[in-house]
């Protein structure tokens, strides 16, 4: 048997015993499509889903073979099993319990299945503001393989017009590269203030697109590869908060960049024919400082360190 088959088997058989699976099938091979519709989360089309799996592969054997089904993950599973077995508890003290006998990744949104983020070759990270979009390309060794900005000169000039965001970030997207996950920075601008409201709201709106044009596959297989991750959770765990305020990092990148050159085992790894260009950039003294670039990369190594 496939050790990730049997992985999930054991997985299944912890939380359910053989009464409990047999009852869940019971339900998920013979209900009619109304029936399913009134399962929480089979709603629309997950439940024509697993119709047309039925009619093409025969009835669910077991409890596992549910992941074959279009749009359904682990996660997906154990609440639709948990909903037939308590529907009016909606099973939301066995999740509960799931849920607390694995380390909280909550520091990113959509939450994800710790398996995906164990198996990740590479992520991207994306860091916006006013004026610029920044991206650093790094793999499960912390090596970089991509660190770049990209001047949107046309943001926030005049009239907002939709379509002048759609141009500006589309180029911007062409030159990113394909990685497992996109990681984009939340940022926690206060909503209260409405002196800050037209850049919420451009922050926002960035944010949306980006979500839309880097999630290319999202309507065919229903996984997330988009998430976000706060600006202070990475300001917290490099130490660079000041009350709610965060502090530039550029210092700390710089130390990044030295290390990479001085020590055996780096922080961060980078391209020998690049690391002068990259010091060079943060040590210049100038008034547009680099700081969505230094952000970007700071928060992929946050990302891997958090994980682990």
């Amino acid at each position: 048997m496939n050790q990730s088959c049997k992985t999930l088997e054991d997985a299944f058989s912890n939380l359910y015993s053989s009464e409990q699976q047999s009852a869940i099938l019971q339900v998920l091979n013979t209900a009619s499509e109304r029936e399913l519709s009134t399962i929480k989360l089979l709603r629309g089309r997950k439940s024509v889903s697993v119709l047309e799996h039925r009619e093409k592969y025969g009835p669910f054997q077991n409890l596992q073979s549910l992941l074959n089904v279009p749009l359904f993950q682990y996660k997906t599973v154990v609440k639709v099993c948990n909903f037939i077995l308590n529907p009016s508890e909606k099973g939301e003290r066995r999740e509960r319990k799931i849920q607390d006998t694995r380390p909280s990744m909550r520091f990113i949104k959509p939450e994800i299945e710790r398996e995906r983020l164990e198996t990740l070759d590479s992520i991207v990270s994306v860091v916006f503001g006013t004026r610029k979009i920044a991206w650093a390309h790094v793999d499960r060794n912390l090596a970089v393989h991509d660190w770049q900005q990209e001047e949107c000169g046309r943001f926030m000039k005049g009239t907002y017009i939709p379509a002048v965001y759609l141009e500006e970030i589309s180029s911007v997207v062409s030159k990113i590269p394909e990685a497992d996950l996109y990681i984009l920075e939340k940022n926690g601008l206060s909503a209260q203030n409405t002196n800050l409201f037209p850049i919420t709201l451009h922050l926002r709106t960035v944010e949306a697109m980006l979500y839309a044009l880097l999630q290319k596959t999202f309507m065919q297989d229903g996984q997330h590869k988009v998430l976000s991750m706060a600006r202070s959770t990475v300001g917290k765990h490099f130490g660079l908060m000041v009350g709610d305020s965060r502090t530039s990092g550029i210092d700390l990148m710089k130390q990044f960049l030295l290390q990479s050159v001085t020590q055996e085992q780096p922080r961060l790894s980078f391209p020998r024919n690049k690391v002068v260009r990259y010091r060079n950039l943060f040590s210049s003294v100038t008034q547009n400082r680099d700081e969505e670039m230094c952000d970007s990369l700071l928060q992929a190594l946050a990302f891997y360190e958090l994980v682990k």
